[in-house]
């Protein structure tokens, strides 16, 4: 939507965050919110998470993440924020 700022939210998660549904239950969350990204399995352990849309809704969906079922396996998360780059066009795995 023209006049709609759209920024880029990017979030590292540490803790027993692989083989545990993360990356599903991110995408199910993802998929009631306006948002584009994705979700993926880093090779360190880690899953790293990118979103772009509404400040809003960022910050709506990664607060759902915590109160989600995986909050508990959630033992660090990093965040950045930056412009969106427009790159997706929907919310996806990457396997």
């Amino acid at each position: 939507m023209p006049g709609i700022k759209r920024r880029r939210l990017q979030v590292f998660y540490s803790g027993r965050v692989q083989g545990v549904g993360f990356r599903y239950q991110t995408k199910r969350l993802a998929d009631g919110y306006e948002l584009t990204g994705v979700v993926r399995n880093l090779a360190d352990g880690r899953v790293e998470l990118v979103a772009e849309g509404r400040d809003e809704e960022l910050a709506e969906f990664r607060q759902a993440i915590r109160e989600s079922g995986l909050g508990p396996l959630i033992r660090e998360e990093t965040e950045f924020w930056s412009e969106s780059l427009g790159e997706f066009r929907s919310f996806e795995i990457v396997r």
